[in-house]
């Protein structure tokens, strides 16, 4: 079942195009990780898919049904988006920062949602701390929380694992992985490229507003493909816990 399709989907920011006429599509049970150099329009393509950037032509469907017919709660409850932003305003404790992915919720449901969420990404033990006190490493994992309570059928996050360290990188990316097994659909923003092609069903790689790739991970991100789009030269090796990307830039 499709979760999220674009379909030809333009935007600009101010005079610049960031989509040019993309397609894609998410479908429950897999991850498809969005990948490219800075400035491609993968954030773009995130935000335009939840209704947060206006797009210029295309449509956009979620759980089958044009963006545009749905209300504000309708998308909310089709979708939840973990953005790159990790700013919080307020110092509120985490359990409680992490009861907002739950705004059409009883106030019990929504706490007792987020302390299992907040257990899920092994933040349980920052639940009364203040948001304003934690690493940005922690703060990550509570807003990681947050778009868990939401508990929609598609999760949209856009470089989750930007600045966290080794371990921390592993854990978000098997909670995302673990959604998808259990039957909801992914789309998640990623610069490492071996970490996409190990967790991903599916890699799309843009660059420039366009989708250049999309496809299952090793042909997504083919030689050609890293060297075209990343300026790689390299391929891809076999290791123990997955494939791995040996590359340099090129010459």
């Amino acid at each position: 079942m499709s979760l999220l399709s674009l379909e030809r989907v333009r935007a600009r920011l101010d005079k610049a195009v960031v989509l040019d006429g993309i397609d894609l599509s998410v479908s429950a049970g897999e991850v498809v990780a969005l990948c490219g150099p800075n400035g491609a329009g993968k954030s773009s393509a995130i935000r335009a898919a939840v209704g947060l950037l206006a797009t210029t032509g295309g449509q956009i469907r979620l759980g089958g049904m044009l963006l545009a017919d749905l209300s504000h709660r309708q998308r909310a409850e089709r979708a939840a988006y973990l953005p790159q932003e990790r700013r919080i305003a307020w110092n509120l404790p985490a359990v409680e920062v992490a009861a907002l992915g739950g705004p059409f919720l009883s106030g019990v449901e929504a706490l007792a949602r987020a302390v299992a969420a907040l257990d899920e990404v092994d933040a349980g033990h920052l639940a009364d701390r203040g948001v304003a006190e934690m690493s940005g490493g922690e703060r990550a994992r509570v807003l990681l929380a947050r778009a868990l309570v939401v508990d929609a059928p598609l999760l949209l996050a856009d470089e989750p694992i930007a600045g966290l360290d080794p371990d921390a990188q592993r854990l978000v990316l098997e909670r995302l992985r673990a959604r998808a097994d259990s039957g909801s659909g992914v789309l998640v923003s990623l610069h490492d490229l071996t970490l996409a092609a190990t967790v991903a069903d599916r890699v799309v790689v843009m660059d420039r507003g366009e989708v250049v790739a999309n496809a299952p991970p090793m042909q997504a991100l083919a030689p050609d493909v890293l060297r075209r789009t990343f300026g790689l030269d390299g391929g891809w090796v076999e290791g123990p816990n997955g494939p791995l990307l040996a590359a340099r830039r090129a010459q």
